[in-house]
């Protein structure tokens, strides 16, 4: 009789098979995912066992592993299979079915390989630095096979491979989220995002001077870029600070500070100067407040009253950053 011995392995809805004496190298599992190791004798037998390596499983009927995940499916005289429930790392390794047949012993052996999605298992938190610091972040994954790290600048799609990312005196263009993303090709990849906050000083970005008509309203902005924000001052020719009043408020946003006039006087017309400030530094500009028609008559004393504003405001500024 010609002895034929069939091997089927099952892990989820695929079916891997191959016929004695022409088997496949290995089958492939997830780790998590359950496999039944099927094989098939057309012949009565006299002697059968499964093993793991050196270790036995079973022998016919009697169980040897004392794992509670490895079952005998079934032992009659043309199945003889077992199943692994929830399949580990550990168990990935070279399989053996042997059985005597007519005083004959038969072999077959696979080799069970367990994968393991990528996945990160550590990664850096949120970090806050200041403008010209050197960055490094860190991304660790696990996975089998051994997965691939790239980290993905959002902004621009630029990207680095390998586990850590250094930035070298970072720029505040530079602040954003930067992703990690590790992949094997067992699953979809894994991602997580990592939050640069790049701390600098106040930079005044938005300034001009304007015209206005008596018994009109009129509003002088100022804006500043700074992480964290900027807070807000206003002063006046006489380094008076401004104070809201019923024809005045003052409004501070986010970046940006507005002297609102619902009402301008002769009183409201003038030179008008912006402190913008936060942990880092200071910024300050100067704007007038002018009735049109009255600055053409001062030629070029507009830029020169600005420039003044501006100089002057050197020793203010000093003197603000001692009590800061």
């Amino acid at each position: 009789m010609l002895i034929g011995l069939f091997l089927f392995f099952l892990a989820g809805s695929s079916v891997h098979g191959a016929e004695f004496g022409y088997l496949p190298d290995n089958i492939t599992v997830l780790e998590g995912e359950s496999v039944t190791l099927r094989c098939r004798i057309d012949e009565e037998v006299t002697h059968k066992a499964w093993l793991n390596r050196s270790n036995i499983l079973f022998t016919g009927t009697d169980k040897w592993s004392l794992d509670k995940r490895v079952t005998l499916v079934n032992s009659n005289n043309s199945d003889f299979s077992i199943h692994i429930d929830k399949v580990q790392v550990t168990d990935e390794g070279p399989y053996t079915c042997t059985f005597q047949a007519n005083n004959k012993p038969r072999i077959a052996h696979v080799y069970l390989i367990v994968q393991v999605p990528a996945r990160i298992v550590n990664i850096s938190k949120n970090v806050s630095v200041n403008e010209g610091e050197n960055v490094n972040l860190y991304c660790l994954a696990v996975g089998r096979p051994e997965p691939t790290v790239t980290w993905k600048d959002q902004k621009y799609g630029l990207v680095s491979e390998g586990e850590f990312l250094d930035i070298t005196e970072i720029k505040r263009q530079q602040a954003e989220d930067y992703e990690c993303i590790t992949n094997n090709g067992v699953a979809p990849p894994d991602q997580r995002k990592v939050k640069v906050t790049v701390n600098y000083p106040p930079m005044i970005t938005d300034m001009k001077n304007m015209p206005a008509h008596l018994g009109k309203t009129a509003i002088l902005r100022c804006e500043a870029m700074a992480v964290p924000p900027a807070s807000f001052e206003w002063y006046r020719d006489d380094h008076r600070p401004v104070e809201s009043d019923n024809t005045l408020t003052i409004k501070n946003e986010k970046t940006r500070s507005l002297l609102l006039f619902s009402n301008v006087t002769e009183k409201h017309f003038g030179n008008y100067t912006c402190f913008a400030s936060n942990r880092l530094g200071a910024s300050n500009a100067s704007m007038l407040l002018f009735r049109p028609g009255a600055i053409q008559g001062r030629g070029s004393g507009l830029h020169a009253g600005m420039s003044v504003g501006v100089c002057v405001w050197v020793s203010l500024s000093a003197a603000f950053l001692v009590k800061v």
